[in-house]
């Protein structure tokens, strides 16, 4: 057999044009797209910064906390810095032409959102911080913060989304979406950037979880293992493609529980304080304080 002879036509039928057509991202400034080892290494500055001691160095000192906190964060600039420009110069290659004025307006407009997102890492801290409280007052087995912090899934999953959700917020295309499948590969939990989650939220397991883009979570809201909260159909444009961002899941409002593989499915608003039980088929709205069984 002539393995050199298989190797070089293998090669021919790869390198047609037919073959590879949109598999292949061929950027015309010769820019990547945004690349996954330094995304994940953005996860886990944004882990050491928020919770400090749990993630990074985990022998630091509360002696050198701003210092290390300045490091982590310092290096968090540059590399969301350079993933912005890669998002930005994939999801529009025409306007990344590497001329001065539009390279340095795109440089410079990649700076002002990666600034204006360092700026919102107390925030997220404050709001991370009621999550782990959520989750700690809603599992009976959970015997300390630093527990939640360090193994729940939960807590990567809901990081990874509001990381990725506030990205999605100041226009970046791309990137959000690889850092929420990120967390989905890291904990069976999908949850799309687009979705609005509200705070004090608390996933109980997790293990097939599944939020929609278009999904809005109100405060205090509580879901187990195996929720979909999904869409019911697509509408089609005239020429028969799914229309793209309209609001299509379901609403959670406040104070909400929905128990396992309970499946939500359409535009539809579970009132506040109802109770979802385990396993049910929701298609329609459910009034405030309702029990469904």
């Amino acid at each position: 057999m002539d393995y050199a002879k298989i190797v070089s036509d293998t090669v021919d039928k790869l390198a047609d044009e037919e073959s590879y057509s949109f598999m292949f991202h061929k950027s015309r400034v010769g820019g990547p797209v945004p690349n996954i080892d330094d995304v994940k290494d953005i996860i886990n500055l944004c882990r050491s910064i928020l919770f400090p001691g749990f993630y990074g160095d985990t022998t630091m000192d509360s002696h050198l906390l701003k210092y290390h906190l300045g490091m982590y964060t310092e290096k968090l600039f540059e590399k969301l810095l350079q993933q912005i420009e890669a998002s930005l110069c994939f999801s529009d290659d025409l306007k990344c032409e590497r001329t001065a004025p539009v390279w340095s307006e795109r440089q410079s407009n990649s700076a002002d959102i990666a600034a204006a997102f360092i700026e919102w890492l107390p925030e997220l801290r404050n709001i991370l911080s009621s999550d782990v409280e959520a989750m700690y007052n809603g599992d009976p087995a959970a015997t300390s913060f630093g527990e939640i912090i360090s193994c729940y899934p939960t807590v990567r999953a809901v990081g990874n989304h509001r990381i990725a959700h506030r990205l999605l917020e100041l226009g970046v295309p791309l990137l959000p979406r690889i850092i929420s499948e990120l967390a989905h590969g890291e904990t069976g939990i999908d949850i799309h950037p687009g979705a609005t989650i509200g705070r004090h939220f608390c996933i109980d397991h997790g293990t097939g979880v599944v939020i929609g883009e278009t999904t809005i979570i109100g405060d205090n809201v509580k879901i187990y293992q195996g929720v979909t909260l999904g869409a019911r159909n697509f509408p089609l444009d005239d020429e028969g493609n799914p229309i793209k961002g309209i609001p299509r899941h379901p609403i959670l409002e406040d104070d909400v529980i929905v128990y396992a593989n309970a499946t939500i499915l359409g535009r539809v608003t579970i009132g506040k304080g109802a109770t979802i039980g385990g396993n049910m088929w929701i298609t329609e709205s459910v009034p405030p304080g309702k029990v469904v069984i």
